[in-house]
């Protein structure tokens, strides 16, 4: 059965799948690509600064001979495994810049003659969007003792691929690959005067897109970390590339950059890394760093919770708690039913994960990373919190979005001499199994040990149930169940240890999986289970280092 809300959506994804079958006919004919083509551009208005696509590569210390590359093979699929991903040119942030160019002249003269016309997956937004901006931020190497010629070709194709996207970014539902889109053709409004109207058209569009898509914090109304560093990185090259340009740095941006980076700083885990919540990957912060200096973060010490994500921490220990409501079913395909787990850290050391994100695997392992019992969290009934979109077209479209919502609550907060925490619940299991999951956590600041509490209350007309708490442990970091059977001996190095424990209740330590690398990891998982029946029940639980 399908509600209002999915008939709009499917709907909608009737609409899109039309125009998307109706567009590739049409992008293929030559009347559209002669439709694409405009004034070529008279000469480079400046050159931007090249080492910007840094920001956005995502090749880090590698190194790119581009004199030992055949270009005569660089377009060829047999030759050339990444010929794929050749096509966004981000390979660009890799070569010596010492070098005259003739080589990478050869290869753009090549492309050109090979896919100057639309090609559904070379012209596909995002590549077409990292193309431009690729070719734009290295122009200077790149038509460096170029024949005039060769120069006109490459301002005319930049400018063709700019027409493309101007005429379908209003088709386009992914937010993130808008900004991809509009930070191209904002670039390509600086270099070439003759296009100026790009700029000034795509910047005020920038300005509706951040303000839709992000909350007064600057935190993404996906929720998912990622996307507030992909922002981010997409949002700092345009604000550069503008001063680069010396033109006047729109308010807006600079606000939007402050307050991401600040929610930025405000994830940056002791490993400097994101936590694993709401569809975020792996990601190393460390090229944020220089942009932390130049922000005041004082105002930050006294913020506790941030997109849904409650952070607290003493001395050398450190959680990130789960407790936001689900976003709206527009921002969610990405979203992953984890209401109330956490991540914890000791010593720099991370000891409690989610299991990740796992569409860098599958995309079975993005199902399966979605699901409340791939989360540090309780499940009841085997049954994940949120319900997700089953309809084909509807996923197809808008990717795995969730169907329903639930409400947290915030109970209370407490910080003092001796103690730091704070206690929230959510109502997501109320309606099926008439259950409602409060969870407490505090660091002891003088013992320096996590206590947690965890409450099922549930009501006296509800089914019976089947409760499992999960602790997935870190990649690396093992555990043994004690002979008392209600503790296990977390081993983080050879000469470092930690207990859990839990009163009156036994435990188990059971194989679990990780998903937040580009391959499934075993780990391990500690588990709290039982039946229980139209009564209350309160779990307390403790993890302290071993004497």
């Amino acid at each position: 059965m399908i509600g209002l809300d999915g008939a709009y959506f499917y709907l909608k994804a009737i609409q899109i799948t039309l125009i998307k079958f109706l567009k590739k006919i049409y992008f293929s004919t030559n009347f559209y690509n002669k439709s694409l083509k405009s004034k070529i551009p008279a000469q480079v208005y400046f050159n931007p600064n090249p080492f910007l696509l840094s920001i956005i590569s995502p090749y880090k210390k590698e190194t790119f001979k581009i004199n030992e590359i055949n270009p005569n093979e660089f377009w060829l699929k047999k030759k050339n495994r990444n010929f794929k991903k050749n096509h966004n040119f981000l390979w660009l942030s890799l070569i010596d810049r010492k070098i005259d160019g003739k080589n990478i002249q050869k290869i753009i003269y090549l492309w050109i003659l090979k896919y100057s016309k639309f090609k559904r997956n070379i012209w596909e937004s995002s590549t077409l969007s990292s193309r431009i901006i690729s070719w734009i931020l290295n122009i200077d190497i790149i038509i460096k003792n170029g024949t005039f010629e060769f120069k006109k070709n490459i301002f005319l194709n930049i400018i063709t691929q700019c027409n493309h996207l101007k005429k379908n970014i209003k088709y386009e539902n992914d937010y993130l690959k808008k900004i991809e889109i509009l930070t191209a053709l904002i670039l390509s409004g600086l270099v070439f005067k003759d296009y100026e109207e790009n700029y000034k058209i795509a910047i005020k569009e920038l300005e509706k897109l951040t303000y839709s898509f992000f909350d007064s914090d600057g935190f993404p109304l996906s929720r998912n970390p990622s996307d507030l560093i992909f922002f981010a990185k997409y949002l700092i090259l345009c604000r550069d590339s503008i001063k680069d340009a010396q033109q006047y740095n729109p308010e807006f941006l600079d606000d939007i950059i402050s307050k991401n980076l600040f929610c930025i700083k405000f994830l940056k885990t002791p490993n400097t890394r994101i936590p694993f919540f709401n569809g975020s990957t792996d990601t190393n912060l460390e090229q944020f760093e220089k942009y932390f200096e130049n922000i005041d973060l004082k105002k930050k010490n006294n913020k506790k919770k941030v997109g849904g994500i409650f952070h607290f921490k003493s001395r050398n220990h450190e959680i990130y708690f789960e407790v936001g409501n689900p976003p709206d079913k527009k921002f969610s395909k990405n979203y992953q039913s984890g209401p109330l787990s956490f991540e914890y850290y000791l010593d720099g050391y991370k000891i409690i994960t989610n299991c990740g994100y796992g569409s860098n695997i599958s995309s079975k392992a993005e199902l399966i990373s979605k699901l409340t019992a791939s989360q540090s969290t309780l499940t009841i009934n085997d049954t994940t919190v949120t319900k997700f979109e089953k309809n084909k077209l509807i996923n197809r479209v808008f990717g795995n979005s969730i169907k329903n919502s639930f409400k947290i609550s915030e109970l209370n907060t407490i910080e003092d001499k001796k103690t730091i925490g704070c206690s929230f619940s959510h109502d997501g299991y109320e309606k099926r199994f008439g259950c409602i999951h409060k969870r407490e956590m505090y660091l002891d600041k003088e013992d320096n040990n996590l206590k947690g509490i965890d409450h099922i209350f549930k009501r006296s007309d509800g089914i019976p149930i089947r409760y499992v708490f999960r602790f997935y442990l870190n990649p690396g970091i093992t555990a043994v169940k004690t002979m008392s059977g209600n503790s296990a001996l977390i081993q983080i190095s050879k000469n470092k240890s930690l207990l859990f424990s839990i009163k009156n209740e036994s435990i188990n330590v059971e194989k679990g999986i990780f998903l937040g690398s580009k391959k499934i990891i075993d780990n391990s998982c500690i588990t709290i289970s039982g039946d229980l029946v139209n009564k209350n029940k309160t779990f307390i639980w403790e993890i302290k280092k071993k004497i």
